[in-house]
């Protein structure tokens, strides 16, 4: 299934498409789920977007558990995997198919350690002011779990969640480095795979003095 400027696959990548993603230096991933609480809400649908801005959808079947040409993909070192909250999706990606996602580039500990003038770190706020775009997130809380039926608005907000990430990257890339952070922000990223664990058994505020 192809929509305008996004294609669309039933629960995995398909060789081809594999295949440029596997040479790019970077991609930009999300996801969209049922929800928010890791083990209860699915995941539904996985979004990947190249520098050329070549976006594929991929639905995800109810109680799917792999998806082998994406699997290759996300846990590829060669390709740095670019999200904005990288850490709710990399857990998706752990509870569903029991990977560890690597390597990872996420633009909200980017902005928070660029961005210090401002408190607005949110994929929209960020967007606006490094590309100019004004996203739209009106189809943010739908219904996802109908992957065989979801409309046109709902695939074009999909897709433009990942659509700016990887110029969002260049700019935060830019940013850090001029404020000596850039280090500090790698270290970071190699992290959330420790809080992605942490999530997935449910321990909170670990780090905390009480």
């Amino acid at each position: 299934m192809v929509l305008e400027n996004v294609q669309v696959f039933d629960e995995d990548l398909d060789s081809a498409s594999l295949a440029r993603y596997l040479a790019a230096e970077a991609v930009a991933v999300d996801t969209e789920t049922m929800g928010l609480v890791l083990g209860r809400d699915r995941l539904c649908l996985v979004q990947i977007c190249d520098d050329q801005g070549f976006v594929s959808a991929i639905r995800i079947a109810k109680e799917q558990t792999a998806a082998p040409n994406l699997q290759k993909l996300l846990t590829s070192w060669d390709v740095i995997k670019v999200f904005h909250y990288a850490r709710f999706d990399v857990a998706q990606f752990n509870v569903t198919f029991g990977i560890e996602t690597a390597p990872i580039f996420c633009t909200k500990i980017a902005s928070k350690l660029a961005r210090t003038y401002t408190s607005s770190h949110g994929l929209k706020n960020l967007i606006a002011e490094l590309t100019g775009v004004d996203l739209d997130k009106s189809a943010t809380s739908s219904d996802w779990g109908d992957t065989q039926n979801l409309s046109y608005e709902q695939y074009d907000y999909a897709a433009n969640d990942v659509r700016y990430l990887l110029d969002a990257k260049d700019k935060l890339t830019q940013m850090l480095k001029r404020e000596g952070r850039e280090q500090l922000a790698q270290q970071c990223f190699q992290v959330i795979p420790v809080l992605v664990a942490l999530d997935i058994l449910q321990y909170q505020n670990i780090f905390e003095h009480r």
